[in-house]
């Protein structure tokens, strides 16, 4: 059998291994030139743009705004909390064109012109890769609306915050104050490294006096975003703290008692504690809905709100200053009594006017007819002008000044709200330093009943009351009781502060004076009798009624034929049991007419409202 043998052709085989050399070596050097086009083109002709997509693609610290603290009042009722919210947000360096962003963002949700302005504002205010809020509070349909198109807009996000909410709505607002968005004037004063990430802070009331405590930590955390802004992975994170709790003296039934008795009137109540200086309750009338500014109100309710006749977000109870009229003649009787220019049963002949020695102008009594021979009991408690014109007229106005002093009168209270006022106790030293002018003998009988150019405040009234129901031991008036950290669960109780003691010379003129304010709610002739028939215990008062304008000494005071805005203010004061005080009350209502027929009932509807919760 015979076997082929195969001979190899290896020249052939190196002529095919030649052409496939050749064309792998084509091939590669056009893949090489190629990938030189791309990186040619990445390196140097896209080399800024996919520089800055770079960039965004970093790790960024976010700052994390503290929860605000909580407050409450002294029974645990809820005064202030947080809720959640949702709001539009923008971050600029995200956005190409930032005109056409918000007119297609006003497509989906209302955007007026002073949101606008204010979130281009915020704008030059803030770096770029903060997100800034556009729109706050939105609805759940505009959450959906905006939900639904968020992929076609860059830069914009909705994200879900806890925001301020006051679920007692209108009631206690003067306290409460509220919280609004941080404005440039702010921003320059505050911390920045504390406020970073919050948009918010207290504007008024116990809001912004405890700012500090309210608000809280800021915490912080490191996150990886991709260009689109989107946070890929957090790296770190350090949580904030929260703000402390406030829980106040304040009883919100007390409160809404005194709101609901105040209503028909601008006004104002305090209710205090004598015994430590609690505010009980802090009325000023009319009020209004703090949660308006939380998100920015709007403009006709701004309007409303600026109504000159009411002016619901003036603070009467701290910033008015009014005439006290007759409220204050139990601190000028004391005055004489410890000055001893009266004794507790001198009594003076009224015949319905008064003059000065060597003058025809008579200084008229409220009764006409005059009360006859009173003593500083029955002055008080018939609320006699001619018995206290003869009395200022005897001490003078130094002494007047000097002793009203002692009670806080012309100065203010300490109070923890801001901007309280002091009001005006008048002297000879004052007027010709602040007028350049003499001070008159009828200028010292007109303030020896209050009038004049004697103003007190509401609080001041309330205070001075609670020291004199204490026979001269007093406290700083306070709304907070305690502070309550929800971090550590510690409480810091708000100690009361005690006021220089008023000692007097013979003790017993405090009994003396009590006596008669006793006698104004429960004697017979007492100018506030009516309010006293059932109570189950002593109470001491004294009404007063302010002129708003001047009568002439031949014109008559009709109220029903003047204007309701110059009728005379109706004041009350009050402190209870009179034995044993453990409540003071000062209510004035403007306009109101008799402090007896209109401010002293509802001194009494807060009373009996007081005594139910002892119950």
């Amino acid at each position: 059998m015979l076997h082929r043998t195969l001979i190899k052709d290896h020249l052939q085989e190196q002529n095919v291994f030649r052409r496939r050399a050749l064309v792998a070596a084509v091939v590669c050097l056009l893949l090489i030139f190629v990938l030189f086009i791309r990186l040619f083109n990445l390196q140097v002709l896209e080399h800024k743009h996919f520089n800055k997509l770079s960039e965004n693609n970093r790790v960024r610290l976010m700052a994390i705004a503290p929860n605000r603290g909580l407050i409450y009042d002294r029974n645990g009722v809820i005064l202030a909390e947080n809720r959640p919210s949702y709001r539009l947000e923008v971050t600029p360096e995200q956005v190409e064109d930032m005109d056409w962003l918000l007119t297609e963002l006003g497509q989906l949700v209302e955007l007026d012109e002073s949101t606008l302005k204010r979130f281009r504002k915020a704008i030059k205010r803030s770096r770029p890769f903060e997100a800034i809020p556009l729109r706050t509070a939105l609805s759940d349909d505009e959450v959906a609306r905006l939900a639904v198109n968020r992929h076609k807009y860059a830069g914009m996000d909705i994200s879900a915050r806890l925001s301020r909410f006051y679920p007692q709505g209108k009631s206690a607002v003067h306290v409460m104050g509220y919280v609004g968005r941080i404005d440039e004037d702010e921003l320059k004063i505050v911390d920045q490294t504390q406020y970073a990430g919050t948009s918010h802070i207290g504007k008024t009331g116990l809001e912004r006096f405890y700012e500090d405590e309210l608000h809280g930590k800021v915490g912080h955390q490191s996150v990886e975003v991709n260009v689109q802004g989107r946070i890929l992975r957090v790296l770190e994170k350090k949580q904030p703290v929260p703000g402390n709790n406030l829980i106040l003296s304040l009883d919100t039934r007390l409160q809404s008692v005194a709101e609901k008795s105040l209503e028909d009137y601008n006004g104002a109540a305090v209710v205090m504690n004598p015994n430590n200086g609690e505010i009980l309750a802090l009325v000023s009338m009319p009020i209004y809905d703090p949660n308006l500014f939380v998100h920015g109100i709007a403009l006709k309710d701004y309007q409303r709100l600026q109504n000159p006749d009411t002016r619901p977000m003036y603070n009467r109870a701290l910033y008015g200053q009014y005439p006290p009229g007759s409220t204050i003649k139990q601190f000028v009787g004391l005055a004489g009594l410890e000055s001893k220019v009266i004794g507790h049963k001198m009594t003076i002949p009224c015949e319905g006017f008064y003059m000065l020695p060597n003058e025809e102008r008579r200084y008229r009594d409220w009764k006409k007819t005059g009360h006859g021979h009173v003593d500083l009991q029955d002055a008080l408690a018939e609320s006699c002008d001619v018995y206290y014109y003869e009395l200022a007229n005897r001490l003078g106005i130094d002494r007047i000044h000097d002793f009203m002093q002692k009670f806080g009168f012309g100065k203010p209270t300490g109070v923890d709200i801001q901007g309280e006022k002091g009001g005006l106790l008048p002297s000879r030293e004052w007027k010709m330093r602040t007028r350049n002018k003499i001070w008159f003998p009828g200028e010292t009988l007109i303030a020896g009943i209050g009038q004049g150019y004697v103003l007190a405040t509401p609080m001041q009234l309330a205070s001075a009351t609670s020291i004199l129901a204490m026979r001269g031991k007093g406290y700083r008036p306070r709304l907070l009781n305690e502070i309550f950290d929800p971090a550590t669960g510690e409480s810091r109780v708000k100690e009361p502060v005690p006021l220089p003691e008023i000692k007097l010379n013979r003790p017993q003129n405090w009994d003396h004076v009590i006596k008669g304010m006793v006698n104004v709610v429960h004697s017979i002739r007492g100018t506030a009798r009516s309010s006293g028939i059932g109570l189950k215990f002593k109470m001491a008062g004294k009404t007063g009624t302010a002129q708003v304008f001047g009568v002439a000494q031949d014109a008559e005071y009709d109220e029903d034929t003047i204007a309701k805005k110059l009728r005379d203010h109706a004041l009350f004061v009050a402190f209870a049991p009179a034995d044993k005080p453990e409540i003071a009350i000062a209510v004035i209502a403007e306009n109101g007419g008799s402090g007896s027929s209109v401010a002293a009932p509802i001194v009494r509807k807060i009373l009996d409202t007081w005594l139910q919760t002892k119950e």
